[in-house]
């Protein structure tokens, strides 16, 4: 076993189930939140908005992220791929950081519906990050910015630690790219510290992504001649991802590699944004949606009167 305790591992494994299922109830849930009975028609969202593919790896690299800096109140999570905002929307519920701003999102079963059934509802929540998300310096509906303005956040500031997601392809755009240059420029002991985290899925939106097709030899000499040391994380266990965070190196640059939409049903496990469409008048897709959801044991996370359990 690693020197990351089993308790600490645990309780990252609960915390991704919880958001993941907090994510999915976020996509398709305007009723029965805790399944307290078989889902029905009427408990679906008549149209269904969001992008479910990204939002896993998301929830692994928030919870792993959060887990290892706690004791740390400069550091900051910055989220490329805008348009998995289910994912953060659920990690800032739990945390309490979207109570500070809206006192409806109470950490409760009430704040759950609340979250839940106004996601990518009108005059709710908003399918992609938005300036009204707490912490947000990205603007959701593009990719390629993200970690060219966490480098600007840093600078100036070195008690700053900046953790950055690079994901569904945006390394392809010439913002990103260009970007990883800033290494060089402002890696300096008078700015902050920035933790890129490429998320390899596959797939860029719906397509083939080069990087993952890339050989990790060539993807690393790629990542090593902008002057990071790439470490990679080969799937979503906590321990990998831990045991990642506390290797020593200079100028780490992190390789995240989980499957596109994974956790999700298996026959559209590869969907970009909704892999169940018509849940809300096909019986067929209901009872796949509702076993997606008990597949999180989310009963185990959240109490109707206690609230999470993690």
């Amino acid at each position: 076993m690693s020197s990351v305790g089993i308790e600490n591992l645990e309780k990252i494994k609960r915390r991704v189930r919880a958001c993941d299922y907090i994510t999915v109830a976020e996509l398709f849930l305007r009723d029965n939140f805790l399944l307290e009975r078989p889902l029905d028609f009427d408990d679906i969202k008549p149209r269904l908005l969001g992008h479910w593919g990204t939002c896993h790896g998301i929830n692994v690299a928030y919870a792993n992220l959060k887990s290892f800096y706690k004791d740390n109140p400069n550091f900051m999570f910055v989220l490329g791929p805008g348009h998995g905002f289910p994912a953060l929307q659920a990690n800032l519920f739990l945390d309490g950081d979207l109570l500070k701003v809206d006192p409806l999102a109470t950490n409760d079963i009430d704040g759950l519906a609340y979250v839940c059934h106004n996601f990518s509802w009108p005059d709710g929540f908003p399918s992609h990050a938005s300036p009204n998300t707490p912490g947000i310096i990205v603007e959701g509906g593009e990719l390629g910015y993200a970690l060219a303005n966490s480098y600007g956040v840093a600078l100036g500031h070195p008690e700053k630690t900046i953790a950055v997601l690079i994901g569904d392809g945006e390394l392809e755009t010439a913002t990103a790219l260009d970007s990883l240059n800033l290494k060089s420029l402002l890696g300096s002991k008078n700015n902050g510290t920035i933790l890129p985290i490429l998320h390899l899925n596959g797939y860029k939106i719906s397509a083939p992504s080069i990087y993952a097709r890339k050989s990790e030899r060539e993807l690393n000499e790629l990542i090593r001649g902008f002057g990071f040391t790439p470490i990679l994380i080969d799937g979503d266990e906590p321990e990998k991802f831990q045991e990642a965070l506390m290797k020593d190196v200079p100028s780490p640059f992190y390789i995240l590699k989980t499957e596109k939409g994974q956790g999700g049903p298996t026959a559209h496990q590869d969907a970009h944004q909704i892999p169940i469409k018509y849940p809300m008048n096909n019986y067929d897709d209901l009872d796949l949606l509702e076993k997606w959801l008990e597949s999180y044991h989310f009963d185990e996370l959240f109490d109707k009167e206690k609230g999470f359990m993690l």
